[in-house]
């Protein structure tokens, strides 16, 4: 039973939802958690202050009298896009136990899916200082697209980081937004290795670099909060914000051996792994990056653009030629009707083949497509389709991160995490079928929210304190 001052909040601002986890510092179990859907957009943009009401919905329903003990926040969330505001006008910290979007400019969030940046225009960019690559969703990417194409915006905005730099900014009510090495190497223009932008390549494109914010490691103290929040005291502890990819692996590995790779299946879809402390980052790139953990480690990420979105596109398919045949069926239908007829399909020699990169992937140089191939009278049922959709999926990842490349690096242990996955044992039963070799199973706790609960439990208080 949790007890005085002794619990600790983890946020998690997703792509399609918050999560919020409250976690007891002594046993480390969650005491408390709420989730809500932010229905802020899909795709490119989103309202930001619509994510900011779920948080403060999840927050109001965790009891007043866990949230008056918690002693430190964690905050994480999706990563690689931007929001743009200016600090005199993005909030206000009113009388009330909440904080107020203001009435000043403050930009829609530029996600991670935002296609903007052609394959031409990123051609044309500087090439980074950085192992990793640029592409489009990649905040550094949005502003140089926005800097060449809609100048008089930026000049609007003296702040710029992720959603989950705003909140912290907001909770901490910060002049200047600060960002973990995690965030900005997923930004582009940054060298994880002397932890800096590339300052000097930017300005030679007039990159405005007064809205790049300031790097910190991953796991410190951002600020503290500035008064009172939904009952948590003033003064509390908040953390740089983390991506919500790292705490997702850190809660997933978290009760698991040292040696376990990490699927997580949601909106899109990541296989990862944590690198030995001796590893040196690789000359050349190919389909697997290198994103910074925690403790100077490093993550293997396989991460595709391709997963839940793909079968959430593909169900909202059907439910439009249903409509257009003058059926109205709920999309909660098609996918219990569509998992119970995978089940049943039939196995065939013929089996449909479906290649499916509809929103592209970051290593490729050709343009998003997928690809249906050998079809024929007897593999078109519903079910058929569905299981070579769920097929495609898994081979993807495969082929970006394979079976011999995670044996290699002495991996004994696959574990799958993710609401797509989690609700899906057709495409969990893919994944034991090309992984096949490496004991794979389910988890619960892959909750980027209790990562960054985690996070901050493993961050030493301040002498402050």
């Amino acid at each position: 039973m949790a007890t005085a001052a002794n619990l600790v909040l983890g946020l998690d601002l997703g792509t399609t939802s918050v999560k919020v986890s409250v976690v007891d510092i002594h046993s480390r179990k969650v005491v408390a958690k709420q989730s809500k859907d932010t229905q802020a957009g899909e795709g490119a943009e989103q309202d930001v202050s619509k994510i900011i009401s779920a948080v403060h919905n999840c927050i109001g329903r965790i009891p007043r009298d866990l949230l008056k003990n918690v002693t430190k926040i964690g905050v994480c969330g999706q990563m690689h896009g931007v929001v743009l505001w200016n600090k005199e006008t993005a909030w206000t910290t009113s009388s009330s136990d909440r904080f107020e979007l203001g009435k000043g400019p403050l930009s829609s969030l530029y996600t991670w899916q935002d296609s903007r940046c052609s394959l031409e225009f990123l051609s044309d960019v500087p090439k980074p200082d950085s192992h990793l690559r640029i592409a489009s969703g990649y905040g550094c990417a949005t502003l140089l697209w926005k800097l060449r194409n809609e100048p008089e915006e930026l000049s609007l905005y003296s702040c710029a980081g992720t959603i989950q730099d705003f909140l912290v900014s907001m909770l901490c009510d910060l002049d200047c937004p600060v960002m973990s090495i995690q965030n900005a190497a997923s930004w582009g223009y940054f060298n994880t290795q002397d932890k800096t932008w590339n300052l000097d390549i930017l300005k030679t494109v007039d990159f405005p670099i007064h809205l790049l914010p300031k790097v910190m490691d991953s796991g410190s103290v951002a600020g503290t909060l500035s008064k009172t929040w939904c009952g948590i005291p003033r003064g509390t502890q908040v953390l740089t914000a983390l991506g919500d990819m790292q705490c997702s692996v850190l809660s997933t590995l978290a009760n698991e051996i040292a040696c376990t790779a990490v699927l997580n299946i949601s909106t899109s879809a990541q296989l990862s792994f944590r690198m030995p402390a001796d590893f040196t980052l690789p000359d050349t790139q190919s389909s697997i990056e290198y994103f910074p953990y925690f403790d100077n480690r490093y993550l293997a990420v396989a991460a595709s653009l391709n997963g839940g979105n793909v079968m959430a596109s593909f169900v909202r398919m059907l439910q439009s030629w249903m409509q257009d045949l003058g059926f109205g069926v709920p999309q909660s239908l098609i996918w219990d009707k569509m998992l119970t007829l995978v089940k049943q399909s039939n196995s065939t020699e013929q089996a449909m083949t479906i290649i499916p990169t509809l929103f592209g992937e970051r290593h490729l140089s050709r343009l998003p497509a997928a690809e249906v191939s050998n079809i024929n009278s007897g593999n078109i049922s519903l079910g058929n389709v569905a299981k070579a959709l769920f097929e495609g999926l898994i081979t993807n990842l495969h082929n970006m991160m394979s079976t011999t490349l995670l044996e290699q690096y002495g991996v004994t242990q696959l574990v799958g995490t993710g609401s797509a996955l989690s609700r899906n044992q057709p495409l969990q039963q893919q994944v034991a079928v090309q992984y096949k070799n490496i004991p794979f199973k389910t988890v619960q706790e892959g909750d980027a929210s209790y990562g960054a609960a985690l996070a901050a439990l493993n961050t030493p208080r301040t002498p402050t304190d």
